[in-house]
Order: structure tokens, then C-alpha cells, then sequence
């Protein structure tokens, strides 16, 4: 969170203003709801720099209460602005949807962490009811995501009272190509000591503990690592394998395919995006040239996105350009604000 937040809301409080408040009843707030409620389908928001453009966004999603997802251009602009929002809306639903790959095809270089990011967005978005806030940045659009019909082939659902055997689950997790080991410590592991099976599923940040009573779940439960103790007990889970594995041929589409159509878009830079892609296009068909061995490797057209397919994608959808360089002829649609960067006060707070 920028410490220019920080400042700016104490000195609201000082002269007895909530910035909230402040931030609710301005014209641009309301404008901005307005054109979504509208569902004008293209519009612009410019001139925003730093937190503002955090705490604008939360007050029109506190407003509205739809889904939106958030494409920067980079993951450092991504990460700073999500992390605002994690802050600004304590209690709901911010999620990061990172990359997966460090670059394409680099099997050997995924980041588990990323990839359990990853799934989590996409369990939340076909079983969400609630409204939420996806952010992401070009790099990790850019990889294309299996299909919900192959995500529900390739999860194994779980809950109290279900008759499954312990030898069931067993082969269902070898054929995930999860790893069986002593004690798990990373998603994709699962370890069995009798009628216990503990599971680190790629769609939740901590594993579950499956108690069994002969061939009946007795109990769930999640549990931390360290300690081995209990945070919670859900009466049903997914279990979800490693659903960027880019050696099979399932169907994948595009994210923006992926999400619900009546999510509001807001994209940083559209151009940006379209050449970042490009050129992650042509690293994807050079890798995938020099590869070498007997992997049956999926084609780049099969995993990743090219531009004119964001862009077919993004006149489907009611979208909200928020950088300086705007894609679509607007017109008169959408506005200009003149937010200026907290000059330098050389701690002299007096």
C-alpha cells in the first residue's frame, strides 16, 4: 500500500472528512457507475496515477457489486494495485492471477505458487456466486486456460458422507499425476497412513486432511504445514490437478472467453498489450522449434493467445480503458481527471 494513502487519510481525518465518503460522492465516481450501469461498452478513465486509481476502482465495485477483472501491463503495477485493494476491501473477494510459466515452455521453471493462484481464480469463478475482483497483467493473460468443461472432467469433488474408497482416491490422485510422498508440503503431493489421506490440491492455498470410516468420509479438514493443526473444516472440496501441465491436448480458450460476460473490463493499455503478446508469440514459436526429446509438447496456437484474439475478445465486452493511450474511439465517452503526485515534504508532516 502507497504511502501516499496513508497520508492522504490522516489528513482527511484531521479536518474531519472521510476520504470513503469523499471519494462516494465525487463526479467521477459517479460516472464511471453510471457508464458501467449503462453498460456503455467503451469508455475511458484517464488521468489517474498512483492509489487513486485503487480507491476509485473500490468505490465503484463497492457501488456496483459486479465482477471485474483488472489487466495492467506489468506485474509490479499489478501486484502494487492489488495490494491496495486487499486493504481498501477487507472482506472481499481480491484475487491475483498471475503467470504460470517464468517463459514459455520452460517446463522445468513453473512456479507452483502461481499455478495454485491460477486455479483458485478459475475454481472461484465457476463456483462464485458473489461479485469479486480479479487482477492480473498482460503476461499472465496471455496463456490460455482449459475449458470449464475439461476443469470439470479433471476434478474429483469430495464431501462428508460420500461412499469412496481409499483405493479409489489413491488412483484418481496417480492419474492427476500428483506425487505420493510422507508428508506434504507443496500442491500436487498426497500422502495415505491408513484411513487419513492428506491432499495439497492446486485449488486451495492449504492441504486438506480426508478422514475415512471404512468406505465413507468421516471428516475434512484444511491444516497448516508447520504445525499440523486444524484451521478449518469444509464440508466439501474440489480437488484440482495441475491444470497449466502444457504437455496434453485438452481444449483451451482464452481467459477472457473464460470469465462471466457480464464482468466489467478495465484494461491499462490495450496497445501495450497487444505488442507484449506479440512478441511473447514469437519467444513461443522459437521454444517450441528448438525443443527436443520425446514430450509430445502442445502447439503455441494451442496454449497461448494472439492479440487479434484479445482484441475480438475485448469489443465483447463493457470495457474501461484507464491508461493514456487510448484503443477505441470513445468520443465523448468517459472522462479526464488531473490527480497530481504527492510532492516531497522531507518529513516535515507539520
Amino acid at each position: 500500500m502507497s504511502s501516499l494513502f496513508y497520508i492522504c487519510k490522516n489528513l482527511f481525518s484531521l479536518v474531519n472528512v472521510d476520504l470513503f465518503e469523499a471519494y462516494r460522492q465525487s463526479l467521477k465516481i459517479q460516472k464511471l457507475q453510471s457508464s458501467i450501469e449503462k453498460f456503455q461498452t467503451k469508455s475511458y478513465f484517464k488521468g489517474s496515477i498512483g492509489s487513486d486509481l485503487s480507491l476509485t476502482i473500490s468505490e465503484v465495485f463497492k457501488g456496483l457489486k459486479k465482477p471485474f477483472l483488472i489487466i495492467f501491463e506489468n506485474k509490479e503495477t499489478a501486484a502494487f494495485h492489488f495490494n491496495d485493494l486487499e486493504v481498501l476491501l477487507p472482506g472481499e473477494s481480491i484475487l491475483f492471477y498471475p503467470a504460470s510459466y517464468r517463459r514459455p515452455y520452460q517446463i522445468d521453471e513453473i512456479d507452483n505458487v502461481n499455478v495454485l493462484l491460477r486455479s483458485e481464480v478459475l475454481s472461484r469463478i465457476n463456483s462464485q456466486t458473489e461479485s469479486f475482483i480479479i487482477v492480473t497483467y498482460n503476461d499472465a493473460i496471455f496463456e490460455k486456460v482449459l475449458s470449464k468443461s475439461e476443469i470439470q472432467k479433471n476434478t474429483l469433488k469430495i464431501k462428508i458422507g460420500d461412499s469412496l474408497s481409499v483405493d479409489f482416491v489413491n488412483d484418481i490422485l496417480f492419474e492427476y499425476e500428483f506425487s505420493k510422498v510422507d508428508f506434504v508440503t507443496e500442491p500436487g503431493e498426497f500422502s495415505i497412513r491408513g484411513g487419513i489421506i492428506d491432499i495439497f490440491s492446486f485449488s486451495n492455498d492449504k492441504p486438506y486432511r480426508v478422514e475415512f470410516f471404512g468406505d465413507e468420509i468421516e471428516s475434512i479438514r484444511t491444516f497448516d504445514i508447520e504445525t499440523q493443526l486444524s484451521t478449518g473444516s469444509p464440508i466439501k472440496i474440489q480437488i484440482v490437478p495441475n491444470i497449466e501441465q502444457k504437455l496434453k491436448n485438452e481444449k483451451r480458450v482464452n481467459f477472457l472467453d473464460y470469465i462471466n460476460k457480464e464482468t466489467q473490463l478495465w484494461v491499462q493499455n490495450i496497445n501495450s498489450l497487444i505488442d507484449s503478446t506479440n512478441l511473447l508469440n514469437q519467444k513461443a514459436a522459437i521454444a517450441f522449434k528448438n525443443l527436443s526429446g520425446p514430450l509430445n509438447y502442445s502447439s503455441p496456437k494451442d496454449l497461448f493467445c494472439t492479440s487479434e484474439d484479445f482484441v475480438k475478445h475485448i469489443e465483447k465486452l463493457s470495457l474501461i480503458e484507464f491508461g493514456s493511450d487510448i484503443f477505441f474511439n470513445n468520443g465523448s465517452n468517459g472522462q479526464e481527471v488531473n490527480v497530481s503526485p504527492q510532492p516531497s515534504f522531507n518529513k516535515q508532516f507539520n
